[in-house]
């Protein structure tokens, strides 16, 4: 059976460019509309929740999923709480930082207990489930590929943490934007150069995962 590693990649199973800008436009709305109230806490708020509301009309036209809208929505509130209650603009992105902190976490225990979440994420993606578990080669690759999602999380937490501990508003808003898109860009591609480099030249490729009893010798 040939590979499917062809022109497919994990940008085009998975997507995520629509995901990660629809939650930048929240963002970027609260600091704009920060800065041009004069700093007020209340109308940058109004201006994230607007735009969420705004993202969440759009995509539920297209036909989104209502759950992840109202995910979406959840966030851009729960940050809007935290910033009124603290009186502090950098504050919006607290939930951020620690969503990501959050993240690093589950997968990095996602590999340790060998259930990487990218063989979670795929094999649900392309109705798997978990019959990935049962190839040890696609095992040990998404096992391999996963560190890289670890690593865009740490990332993110390495530029943001210092501007938010140094109340930089401004730019850590531009950091926002500039570590979503392309840097989830950066690791999709990573990771499935990771992955591919890692699955033996004969592997059929991620949508036709091996059994592991076929892997092994025939008994008589």
């Amino acid at each position: 059976m040939p590979q499917d590693h062809g022109p497919e990649s994990l940008a085009t199973i998975l997507g995520g460019r629509r995901g990660a800008l629809d939650t930048t436009i929240p963002s970027v709305a609260f600091v704009a509309g920060w800065l041009l109230a004069g700093r007020s806490i209340g109308v940058g708020v109004l201006a994230a929740i607007g735009a969420a509301l705004a993202v969440a009309a759009v995509r539920l036209r297209q036909g989104a999923k209502l759950r992840a809208v109202l995910l979406g929505l959840l966030g851009v509130l729960v940050a809007a709480l935290i910033v009124v209650r603290t009186g502090r603009a950098v504050d919006f992105f607290v939930a951020q930082l620690a969503t990501n902190a959050a993240s690093a976490l589950a997968w990095t225990m996602s590999i340790v207990i060998r259930w990487p979440l990218l063989g979670v994420v795929v094999g649900a993606v392309l109705g798997q489930r978990t019959r990935w578990r049962r190839d040890p080669a696609l095992l040990r690759a998404y096992s391999l590929a996963s560190w890289v999602w670890v690593g865009q999380y740490l990332v993110r937490l390495a530029v943001m943490y210092p501007l938010w501990y140094f109340n930089q508003t401004v730019a850590l808003a531009a950091a926002r934007v500039a570590l979503t898109w392309p840097l989830v860009a950066a690791c999709l591609a990573a990771s499935w150069w990771v992955l591919r480099r890692a699955l033996p030249a004969d592997h059929p490729g991620l949508r036709h995962p091996r059994q592991a009893e076929t892997q092994e010798p025939t008994r008589t």
